[in-house]
């Protein structure tokens, strides 16, 4: 999950002010309902679009703003205010980003050639959670194209176990060797 950094400020500002007021279970639901609502085609193709003037943005917006938080208003409010409609498409991932890091936890993908079982995985996440330091929650991506083994990404790390990854070492390593002159 990438988040921009204009994104991830403006996730955080509304996370400290939500803790602070004791509303982040109340935020954190206003921000999944506006999720949704954001990825429906006809509100997406509205809010982001710039030649819609403010107020229509505001409107179409109106009835999933009616039943949230006033700090979930507020925020969505200011972002249009200011033009910064992208916030409000990255904001469910930057809040999960944000949430994650309060718990001490990080999720991550483990990419193998064939699909692993539940308690591989299980026992994969333990493992790499003690070299990260965080509680680590893996999602099992089958790609064909590594042969074998498993490369896993978890927060802004990378493990390459894999046949392919193992392949493209070798070649570097063959690409850079020096060769003997001919004398």
């Amino acid at each position: 999950m990438i988040v921009d950094a204009v994104s991830a400020r403006y996730a955080g500002a509304l996370y400290g002010l939500a803790k602070r007021k004791g509303a982040l279970d109340d935020v954190s639901r206003d921000i999944a309902a506006l999720a949704a609502e954001v990825a429906r085609p006809a509100t997406r193709g509205l809010l982001f679009n710039p030649r819609v003037e403010r107020e229509v943005k505001r409107a179409q917006l109106g009835p999933a703003l009616a039943a949230v938080h006033p700090l979930t208003r507020n925020f969505v409010n200011l972002l249009l205010d200011k033009g910064r409609e992208e916030v409000v498409k990255n904001l469910a991932a930057a809040w999960k980003r944000l949430s994650l890091d309060e718990r001490g936890a990080v999720e991550g993908r483990i990419e193998s050639a064939r699909p692993l079982d539940a308690a591989d995985v299980a026992r994969l996440a333990t493992a790499l959670s003690t070299g990260l330091g965080r509680s680590l929650t893996l999602e099992n991506r089958v790609v064909p194209e590594l042969i074998g083994g498993a490369r896993v990404f978890a927060g802004n790390r990378m493990i390459d176990w894999s046949v392919r990854g193992r392949l493209d070492s070798l070649r570097r390593k063959l690409l850079d060797a020096r060769l003997p002159s001919a004398t």
